[in-house]
């Protein structure tokens, strides 16, 4: 027998209802098409509790996350996790080979004196003295046993962490989610890494905006998709400035100095946990570098914006 929320999804007209909220430390935004606003709540609600599941999961901020356990066994001993988190550090190693190591989970590694991105930092420091204090970033130091799903850090002082991958993850399974409770279409949108699926209630695909990297909070571009995902990675949000030039945030784990020739990379892809962990590599590696690999790879396209504006693409794609 039809109940009363039953009725009223089949009598009203679809309609995007939303939910922001902070979530992995990021601001998420979580969209879904329905008939009624307590359906679409329903499945919002759902997506909401699969990110905090796998945010204590995977957080370095709870003692008792997997991910903390493993850490503090660092040189020390193997680590039993669930086959989920065995799965996404398993994903993690095999882009890192791809990258060959621009992308790398072990990035917690890095001695926080290092790089401190805030107005206290004034200088630079010398390559030797970096390169040193990266040296226990190397995914290849993570030992995997796919019989017992352990997890072992190979050095003592090695630490791994899913700031690279972890939001878009949690966008792919929030998605998977809403999915399976028959919501044929939404967004969730996990500070511009982002998973679109389906089609607005006028049956047009979603509308996404790009960032604009030199000014926070307006649009570089728009795109149409549908059952795509996007993320971005750029240096407009977080960033020093030292004798006049902008460092990124971000660091290349092979040097533990800051890139630069770089203001932002944009990849589109099937799945927004590859589309996370894409974005930073490409920055790292280089425009041509980059590029190059991604168009090595099935279903991923790049956008790149350099420290001139000029744009590069990756070659499926084409501005008009």
């Amino acid at each position: 027998m039809p109940t009363d929320n039953d009725n009223d999804r089949k009598n009203s007209q679809p309609a995007v209802y939303h939910k922001s909220l902070l979530l992995m430390g990021n601001n998420f935004q979580i969209s879904a098409v329905g008939e009624s606003e307590h359906w679409a709540f329903e499945r919002i609600d759902a997506a909401i509790a699969e990110i905090r599941r796998i945010e204590s999961l995977l957080t370095t901020y709870r003692d008792d996350s997997e991910t903390n356990l493993i850490n503090r066994n660092a040189g020390v001993a193997p680590v039993t996790v669930s086959a989920e988190t065995f799965g996404i550090i398993r994903r993690s190693i095999r882009i890192s080979a791809i990258t060959q190591g621009a992308f790398d989970i072990s990035y917690g590694s890095v001695d926080k004196r290092l790089w401190n991105f805030d107005t206290h930092m004034q200088r630079l420091p010398d390559r030797e003295t970096a390169k040193k204090m990266v040296r226990l970033i190397n995914y290849r130091n993570i030992l995997l046993d796919p019989e017992k799903t352990t997890v072992f850090l190979k050095e003592k002082g090695m630490r791994i962490g899913f700031g690279g991958i972890g939001k878009g993850y949690a966008a792919e399974r929030a998605k998977s989610i809403m999915m399976e409770r028959g919501a044929d279409s939404g967004i969730v949108n996990a500070s511009g890494d982002l998973a679109a699926w389906g089609y607005q209630p006028d049956g047009k695909p979603w509308t996404i905006g790009i960032a604009n990297p030199n000014s926070a909070g307006q649009i570089f571009s728009y795109m149409n998709i549908t059952n795509m995902a996007l993320a971005t990675s750029g240096n407009y949000e977080k960033y020093i400035m030292i004798d006049g030039k902008k460092y990124s945030h971000t660091i290349d784990p092979r040097t533990g100095l800051p890139i630069r020739g770089i203001k932002s990379v944009t990849i589109i892809s099937p799945n927004a946990e590859v589309a996370d962990a894409m974005a930073t590599p490409v920055m790292i590696m280089g425009i041509r570098a980059g590029l190059d690999m991604i168009d090595q790879i099935k279903e991923i396209e790049a956008i790149v914006i350099d420290d001139d504006d000029r744009i590069h693409t990756s070659k499926n794609i084409h501005f008009t």
